[in-house]
C-alpha cells in the first residue's frame, strides 16, 4: 500500500464519519452493507457507532469469517488464526479505527478526545488486553510502533453460548452511565466498560 493510498483512506475514513459526529439520534448505527473503505482486503467492512452520555463513540473495522475463504473449513481463532502473546489488528484488512468526542476513561486510563487504533493482545490463559494506540492509518500491525501506544487494559472475558461466525464489534451502553465495547468471535466475548469524561 503507498503513502498515498494511506492518507487517500484516512480522508475518507474521517470525512465520513464527520457525518456520525454531526447525527443527533443516541441509536446505534450499524450499516446492512460495509460502509468503510478498504484498500484491498477481502473481508466486509463496518461502521458501528452510539451516542453514550452525550458522546458518539465510533468503531470502524474488518469483519472476517472463521470459514477459510479457500477451503471453507471451519479454522480455529483464538490461538490459531489470532496467535497468543502476539499483537492482532483486532479485525482484519486495516487496523479497527476508534473515534471519540470527548474524552473517555477506558478501564484505569484516560483517552483524549480524537482518533485511535484499537489492538488486542491475547494470552494462552484465555486473558487479553486492549491496546490504545495514537498512530491510525495502519494496515494491520505492520509495522507496529511500540512507542504510539497510549496504554493497555485488560478486557474482561465471557463464554458465548453461541458458535459466532463472523468477527463482530459492539459498542453498549452500560445499565446506568457509561458504555461498554465488545468483541465476539467464535465462542468468547471480550469486553471493556468506559466513562464519557466530562469537562
Amino acid at each position: 500500500m503507498t503513502k498515498f493510498t494511506s492518507v487517500a483512506l484516512l480522508t475518507l475514513t474521517l470525512a465520513g464519519t464527520a457525518a456520525l459526529f454531526a447525527q443527533a439520534p443516541a441509536a446505534s448505527v450499524t450499516p446492512a452493507a460495509p460502509k468503510a473503505a478498504s484498500t484491498g482486503g477481502k473481508s466486509p467492512h463496518e461502521t458501528t457507532s452510539r451516542k453514550i452520555d452525550g458522546n458518539r463513540v465510533i468503531l470502524v473495522y474488518g469483519r472476517p469469517f472463521s470459514k477459510d475463504p479457500k477451503t471453507g473449513e471451519i479454522r480455529k481463532i483464538w490461538g490459531g488464526l489470532v496467535p497468543y502473546g502476539k499483537i492482532w489488528r483486532t479485525g482484519s484488512d486495516e487496523a479497527t479505527l476508534l473515534l471519540t468526542q470527548q474524552p473517555l476513561a477506558i478501564g484505569a486510563l484516560t483517552v483524549p478526545a480524537g482518533a485511535y487504533t484499537l489492538f488486542t493482545l491475547p494470552a494462552a490463559d484465555g486473558s487479553a488486553k486492549l491496546i490504545i494506540n495514537k498512530q491510525i492509518g495502519q494496515w494491520g500491525i505492520d509495522p507496529y510502533d511500540e512507542k504510539q501506544e497510549l496504554g493497555r487494559v485488560d478486557l474482561e472475558k465471557i463464554a458465548s453460548s453461541e458458535r459466532i461466525d463472523q468477527f463482530t464489534m459492539s459498542v453498549d451502553k452500560g445499565p446506568i452511565t457509561g458504555g461498554r465495547i465488545s468483541m465476539m468471535w467464535e465462542n468468547i466475548v471480550y469486553s471493556v466498560p468506559f466513562a464519557v469524561k466530562k469537562p
